[in-house]
């Protein structure tokens, strides 16, 4: 069995047809998927998808883009929604500074009150990051100094450094169809450094669909593409890799249940 760690089943490119997406994914092996919020005023749609399938489940979050007109400067909102059995995550929050939708200092306030809330609930917070990776480190580790929590760096895309500032506060990375392109060359070397117990897989759909799907509206049932990459790269079978992907989403996502 595989897990698509990350995917937005609510976004329009797939909640049109989501009992396809969640029957295709099944059928491919997906057994678990986590839809991811990112934005609170459309949490309820993202928790609806969740409640709709058993083997689907939801975090609650402020993507960094939304920062700046929704603003998380506390974690109490984020609290509200913890106690809903389908809610297993924080997230996603971080810093975005290649687009910049929203300033910096409202992305670093929201990101910190996330992981207070992770930190409070005891969930692992979902970080999503890009071109920021000096800051995302300083944040976790003055945070990590505040009190632990759990968590993973999704889509992986940083350096050697961002790889081994996250390891050393005990997160795990997850790994999307961006490692498949031909020219990620330098990521699959840094990918190749972080410990199999240390790595999830994901889809980000509909976004960034792996190779050889690479342009088409991205679904779960494509991270066994990517799946496939990383058990090449880490020199393991194909079921050594889901085997262990799937261990550790269970044991960083301990409030999701695994499949019968």
């Amino acid at each position: 069995m595989l897990v698509d760690s990350h995917c937005h089943l609510d976004f329009p490119e797939l909640a049109a047809d989501a009992d396809g997406v969640v029957a295709r994914a099944r059928a491919a092996g997906v057994g678990t998927m986590v839809t991811i919020g990112t934005e609170l005023a459309r949490f309820a749609g993202v928790l609806a998808m969740a409640e709709r399938f058993d083997n689907v489940w939801c975090s609650v979050g402020t993507h960094p883009h939304e920062s700046g007109k929704e603003l998380i400067t506390d974690p109490a909102p984020l609290l509200a929604h913890t106690g809903h059995p389908k809610v297993v995550a924080i997230g996603e929050t971080g810093l975005d500074y290649y687009y910049e939708h929203s300033p910096r200092p409202p992305q670093i306030e929201s990101f910190r009150a996330h992981i207070a809330a992770a930190r409070t609930a005891g969930l692992p917070v979902i970080v999503h990051t890009r071109d920021a990776d000096d800051d995302t480190i300083a944040v976790l580790q003055e945070e990590m100094g505040k009190g632990a929590f759990t968590g993973l760096i999704h889509c992986f895309t940083g350096g050697q450094r961002l790889a081994d500032a996250a390891l050393a506060l005990g997160l795990y990375i997850s790994i999307s169809g961006i490692a498949t392109f031909k020219n990620s060359s330098a990521l699959r070397d840094v990918i190749a450094t972080v410990p199999l117990d240390r790595l999830l897989v994901e889809t980000d759909a509909p976004f960034l669909a792996p190779m050889p799907h690479r342009g088409k509206t991205n679904e779960p049932s494509f991270v066994v593409h990517t799946a496939a990459m990383l058990a090449g790269l880490k020199g393991v079978t194909s079921e050594a890799l889901a085997a262990a992907t799937s261990d550790n989403f269970f044991r960083l996502f301990s409030k999701a249940q695994r499949p019968q």
